[in-house]
Formats: C-alpha cells, structure tokens, sequence
C-alpha cells in the first residue's frame, strides 16, 4: 500500500464526447444578486475567493475526466482574475433545446452543465454537482470574458452583470486546430462584495490541495499586482501532501500509510501519518473538493481506525499498562490524514460544499480502509507497534491530565465561578454583552483597566508570554499559571468532556498587544492556544485582534490618530488644502476638486509605479499621457510602425536622463488577428523583455489607467497658484509639482508620531483610539482552511527549526516597519 506507482487519482480519459447535447438545463438564473450569500456562502472575503474556486473546480472536472493537464489562474491589477485550462473547451454549438450556444447557456442558466444527465453526461464524477458555479460568478460580476479554443477556432463571448453583451462569435483562428481549451476572465461586482481585493495566499493554499489531490496536475497561479508565482505539480499526490504538512514536525514512522481502494463507482484515496504533535490534523476531500465539516467519509474512516487498531493491539498484547480500549481521541493524537474519496453522485449541504452527505459512503470507506489497514499493520509490525505505542503514551497522558483536572477543580483553580486576582472584571452578566480584553503586561493593562467602560469591558492583563502549547501536553499546560488566568476568564473549562462553550462570560474576547516583535509573538501564543484548545471560540466568531492606531497626527492642539498609511495621507491632503483658495490658469477650483484631483493624482502614480515589476512605468506612462494606445493601434501595422518610430525617437532622445535602452519589435498575433510589441528595457542593472498585446491594452485594469488619467489630464500641465490663509502663495507648473508640495506641506509644523506600544498611550488615548466601540477598529479571526492554518502554527511554533527559517525568509519582504 506504500508503493507510489500505484496511487489513484492520476489523470485518465473516460472516454465521453463533450458538446452542447451533454448540457442539461434544471432552471433560469434567478434572483442570484438579491440573495448572493445563498450561493457562495457570503459576500466577504469566503465568498469572493469562492468564485474563483467555482470556475477552477470546472477545470479540475476536465482533469479528472482525463483532458485537462494544466490550468493557470491569473490575478490582474484590477482584482479580476483569470482561469485558462487545457481541456476540451466548453461546447460551442447551439444546444437543441434552448436555441443558444452552449458556452451562453452554462454561464446564463442555473443548474445548466455537463453533469446532471441520467447517463452521467459528460463527467463520471465531478465537483460541481450543482451546476450553479459557472452562472452564479457571472450574476455576481461586474463583467465577464470567456475564450473557448475548439475546432481550430477562437470563440468569444462576454456578460456584464450577468446578461449577455455579445454572444458567442469567432474571433480568430488557432495555429494549431488540434488545441483546445478555455480562457473565463472576470472582475467582481464592488456593490455586491464587500471585500474587493483577492489574497494570494488564500488562493495559492487551495491550488496547492488542488495539485496534490490530482497527481500529475499542474496548476500555475500569477499575481500580477506584485509578481509573484507559484507553479504546484506534485507526481507523489497524497503521499507528498501528508510529507508536505508533516514537513515541521517530527515523524514516529518514516514512510506515510497509503490506501487506494476502489468499490464499483466508488474510490478511496488515503495517506496518512503520525508525528509527535499532540493534535489531529484530518482532511477530508470529494471529488477533489474540500470538505471542512466533514461528512460520511470522515466518519468512516475514523470508525474503522477505531476498530482495527484496537484489534490488532489486543490481539499482540500491545495494550499494556492501560486498563480499557485505546479511544478514538488516543489514536488520533499526532495523526495526519488526507481522506479523499470520488462518487458519481455527490450529494453536499449547499452550494458551499461544506459537508459530504452521500450515506453509502460511510460504510464504504470502513470495510475498505478497514481491511486495507488490517493488512498493513499485519505487514509492517514495527511501524504497528510504534503508532500503538504512540497511542498507549495518549491514552496515559489523557489519563494524568483527567487526574490533573480533578485536583485543580478541588483546589478552585478551574472553577467556573472562580476569576484570577489581576482581571477586572465587568458590570453586565450577559454574555453577548460583554467583551473581555487580553492585554499584554502589567503597563497597559493599567492603561485599559483605567479608560475601559466597566459596565460591559472586562481587562486580563498577562504578565510576559503564556506557554507554548504546540510543544506542551495537557497536564504541563494546565499547570501554567498565566493560561490557568486565561481558562478561568473565560469560564468554559478545557479539555474534551469538559468544555462547555455555553459557559463562556463574553462572546468577545479581544487580543491586545504591542505592535513590536515581542507583542506579535505574545499575540500568536494566545491565538496558538486558543485554535489549539478552544477552537470552537474561533468556529463561532467570539475572537478578535484589536487594531490600535499607527500613527499620531499632532499639530498646536490638534490631534488625529489615523489607522495607516493610507489614512495618513487622506488626512494629510485634506488638511493641506482646507482653507486654502487654489487657482488653475486663473480660475478658482473648489476644495473638494482639489483634494480629490491630489488623491486621484497619487492612486494614478502608484498604480502605474505597480507596474514596473513585469512592464515599464516610464514606458506605460509615455503610451497613456503622450500616445494614447488603444488596442484597435495594434491591427493598423503601419499605425503601429509610426508608433514604433515615435518611442524610437523620444527614448533615444532621452536616455541620458532615464539611464534605459529600448527596443521593439513588431509581431504577429493570430489568434487575436492582431499585431502585438515586443519590447526589450536595458539598464545597468538588469534586462527586461515583456510585449504589448492586444489582451492588454483592452484588459479592465488599463481601462482603469486611462480613466484615472483622464481625470487629471486638463490639470496635467498648467499654472496652479496655492494661496493659503497665512503666509506665502506658491505657484507650480505642472500637477505633479503641486501634489507633491500638498502633502509634504502638511507635514510641516506637525508631529507624525508611529505607536510600537500601547504602553505609549495614556487611559483617555486608549479608549478613544482601541476600546470605544464607536471609533476602534478590531479584526475578527476566522480559519477558512484548516489545513493551512495547522501548518502554520505547526512551523512557526513547532520545534523544527529548518521550516521556520524558510519560512521568515518566504516572507521577510512582505513586511512593512517592522519594530524591533
């Protein structure tokens, strides 16, 4: 069962044609913008990821029927996102029941796919059992582009808000006619999300489970608002998925388990390994599709765990020194575990696919990992004995801490009604009234305790750093004073069989700390504490990280606490320009124009600052401001040479200045029935080669560019007299001038201060800025992936040393001010 050779989930053609008469149509698309939570879960950051997973997991379909090899998601400047596969390409024809193409009907109708034909369609398992994802991503964007490569053609068809704009069409021709393929491009409707900006990391963890649940797939994420890449292709699949979670811990057995069983439709894939940690980490998987509540497939497996265990340790006289059956808990302590099973009729609780349902599944999973382990463990005894005594060592350690447990409850140290000597505690009894503030050491608890509102803040100050429970057992834990402090603040008890989450006195418990290292390593102690021990307080929402301001705005007797840079700098213009009376080639500009054209300005310039990591900021600015491209210059070929001659001209003419050599070529570009530009930058630095496409110049985020520029372009150049109420009038020749003295001039007189501690505020500071529910900011922790969540507190507080060194090294550049 080890051999690798022989893992399920390659990828393998089942032999099915894929054309409009495999699409099936249940219902219209229907009230999907009024009710969007009801499809994707919410419309916050889970939901907006939500839509990018929809359309992947229809490329993942075109793997696991064996035609689709690799798929690359791209994120754009703009926050659209871009899926292209491999596969066979949506189905192009004109479907014989509804009168319109294929690739119109599964991106306009609900339940409208290859998957829901009584033959089995298109698919013999698949993700998206729904049929909803394609049609809801559309209803929820602003706009959508589809390219279909099918027939040795390109096909195009586009939506905005959910309707057709143009139907499908030919747009070119394939160099190739065998290739084939799907590209889907869409942007998010801002009215509709109320988080606009996708996060890398959150969509890379997803893709990486991706890769290692389809061995052989390869899957290619690019963010093009910094350039990052990630390429995920894993030939070890499970095997390599389990080593990969494991990789910050200490294995007890060197070669993962590995199960591939199969039962007429029905396929089980399971790997598995134990470490020395002292908790679970058990994943569960359909159809390639993630399952975080679990479901029927978890629940066998642990039953047959449970059982055979148990057997096979009863039978070799392996259970000595404990008096009953080792529990399921015991077995399961150091264990990690992907599970992932294929069926051809999903069935899950709602479009968020939280939880398998399929009741067959269960007892199919426990007689095959059942009789699978059996032979296993009979196979390799010594691996037997050690995850036994693994498992005889939990049974023993639960035993202590359940006496641990009963002495401290004797002593009154966990009893509920008991609070630690330092907390203060609040007026208000009931629960969802109250909130209670974890504040890191003596200095600022005094702070808190003194500018909190007692009737419904409590404060638990913390003296230095609580202990580290990833590297401790129960019974070491409980014997730490400052977690003891913690458990009886909240009142819920601890431990399996004693936490009642009904007892708990606030339902919002919020983490303060310094904004230095020492105050991030504090923060991510308690919150290793409470995922670990109390995960059940994140599950419901009750935890949260207070967000003190960074910056002090003080000027004679003014002061303004702003929460960030960007704040920072809104202030800054606006108070720069209030009072003042501006003048543009000799007409006034109201107040409000004239802050709006200084930030509109500044996000003009930094976007196209952003861009100088994969194009050219001086380049792209001269082709905006000077030239004016548009994508229809690139089909004029002597349009485009003038073009070509001009850029010659005006970079030669200055590179003294910009210290860059340019070069361009012109190129065709079939598939868009275009030319296109390639372009080669040399500095003493470095050389870089990019091209200008079509594909850009009529991308969302170039339109964005030439919007932003058209709102400052009459203001580019031209005489802007500032005149304020005191002092001397400045005049500037030109806008970027005049932006730039705005905010430098705002800062004058005035003392910008950074906060590192909150010792640094006095009580009045710190209720207005971080305890005042009015004008505080707090974030609400919330664990979207449990997988990743557990390889992050497993590398960043386990004992392996190398993960966490590459770890801060991964992520070293993405930190900002950074105190020390």
């Amino acid at each position: 069962m080890e051999n690798q050779e022989n893992q399920a989930g390659s990828i393998g053609k089942v032999g099915q044609e894929y054309g409009a008469s495999q699409i099936s149509v249940l219902e219209g698309l229907e009230a999907v913008r009024k009710r969007p939570g009801m499809y994707i879960g919410d419309t916050a950051n889970r939901g907006l990821h939500h839509c990018v997973y929809e359309i992947v997991d229809n490329a993942v379909d075109e793997a696991l029927a064996g035609y689709c090899s690799e798929i690359k998601v791209i994120i754009h400047v703009d926050n659209s996102v871009t899926v292209i596969d491999d596969g066979r390409g949506i189905p192009v024809d004109i479907h014989p029941k509804e009168g319109v193409s294929a690739a119109e009907l599964v991106y306009t109708k609900l339940h409208a796919g290859g998957k829901f034909n009584e033959d089995g369609g298109a698919y013999k398992v698949s993700g998206g059992l729904h049929g909803v994802g394609a049609s809801v991503v559309n209803a929820l964007s602003k706009w959508v582009k589809i390219e279909i490569k099918k027939h040795g053609k390109i096909h195009q068809v586009e939506f905005n808000h959910g309707v057709t704009k143009a139907p499908l069409s030919i747009v070119g021709e394939l160099e190739d006619p065998e290739q084939t393929g799907t590209s889907v491009t869409f942007k998010p409707d801002n009215e509709i999300f109320e988080v606009h900006e996708f996060n890398y990391d959150t969509l890379t963890s997803r893709f990486r489970e991706m890769a290692f649940l389809n061995r052989g797939l390869k899957i290619v994420v690019k963010d093009e608002r910094n350039d990052k890449k990630e390429v995920f292709h894993y030939e070890g699949g499970l095997i390599e998925f389990v080593q990969y979670l494991n990789r910050a811990k200490t294995v007890v057995h060197k070669a993962p388990i590995y199960i591939s069983e199969s039962r007429e439709d029905y396929e089980v894939e399971i790997a598995m390994q134990w470490t020395d940690s002292y908790s679970e980490v058990l994943s569960g998987y359909a159809n390639a599709i993630t399952t975080p509540g679990g479901g029927t497939h978890i629940s066998g497996f642990k039953t047959a765990l449970t059982r055979v265990v148990n057997q096979y340790a009863k039978e070799n006289n392996l259970l000595k020194g404990i008096k009953a059956n080792l529990t399921g808990d015991d077995m399961r302590e150091g264990l990690t575990a992907i599970i992932s099973v294929k069926l051809p009729e999903l069935q899950f609780e709602g479009q968020t696919k939280d939880k398998l349902g399929n009741s067959e599944v269960e007892g199919i999973v426990n007689s095959l990992v059942g009789d699978a382990l059996k032979r296993y463990l009979e196979e390799n005894p010594s691996t037997a004995k050690t995850i036994i005594r693994k498992s005889v060592d939990a049974a023993a350690a639960r035993e202590a801490a359940r006496r641990a447990r009963e002495l401290t409850r004797r002593k009154s140290v966990l009893d509920m009604g008991g609070l630690p000597g330092k907390m203060a505690d609040c007026q208000e009894k009931d629960p969802a009234l109250s909130e209670i503030y974890i504040v890191e050491g003596d200095s600022a608890g005094g702070s808190a305790k003194q500018g909190r509102d007692r009737k419904y803040q409590a404060v638990l100050p913390l003296k230095g750093k609580i202990l580290n429970v990833e590297k401790a057992r129960y019974d070491k834990m409980l014997g730490n004073a400052e977690i003891k402090m913690i458990v009886q603040a909240m009142g819920t008890g601890i431990g399996k069989g004693n936490f009642d989450i009904s007892k708990l006195r606030y339902h919002k418990l919020v983490i303060m700390t310094d904004a230095d290292v020492d105050g991030s390593h504090i923060r991510t102690l308690i919150l290793t504490l409470l995922y670990r021990q109390f995960p059940e307080l994140i599950e419901q929402g009750y935890v949260y990280i207070a967000q003190p301001p960074l910056y002090k705005y003080k000027k004679g007797k003014k002061e303004i606490y702003l929460k960030d840079e960007k704040a920072l700098e809104t202030f800054l213009v606006a108070n720069a320009i209030e009072g003042t009376a501006i003048n543009f080639n000799g007409e006034m500009i109201e107040e409000d124009t004239a802050k709006g054209l200084v930030n509109k300005f500044s996000q003009y310039d930094k976007t196209l600052k952003s861009y100088d990591i994969h194009f050219d900021t001086l380049l792209l600015r001269h082709l905006i401001e000077e030239i004016g491209i548009r994508a229809a210059d690139l089909k004029d070929k002597a349009k485009l040479e003038k073009i070509v001659t001009d850029l010659d001209t005006h970079f030669k003419a200055n590179e003294a200045e910009t210290l860059r050599n340019y070069a361009f070529t012109i190129e065709e570009d079939k598939e868009h029935e275009s030319f296109q530009l390639r372009i080669t930058v040399k500095t003493t630095a470095r050389t870089k080669k990019f091209k200008l496409s079509s594909y850009f110049l009529e991308s969302s985020e170039y339109a964005d560019l030439i919007n932003l520029y058209d709102g400052i372009q009459k203001y580019k150049i031209g005489k802007f007299l500032y005149q304020p109420e005191k002092g001397n009038s400045r005049e500037f020749e030109a806008l970027r001038e005049f932006a730039s003295f705005v905010i430098d001039d705002a800062k004058q007189g005035a003392y910008i201060q950074r906060y590192k501690g909150l010792g640094e505020m006095n009580p009045e500071q710190l209720w207005e800025t971080t305890m005042n529910p009015e004008n505080r900011t707090l974030l609400q922790v919330k664990i979207e992936d449990t997988i990743e969540a557990d390889s992050v507190f497993s590398v960043l507080m386990g004992d392996q040393v190398e993960p966490r060194r590459q770890f801060v090294e991964e992520n070293a550049l993405n930190v900002r001010n950074l105190d020390v």
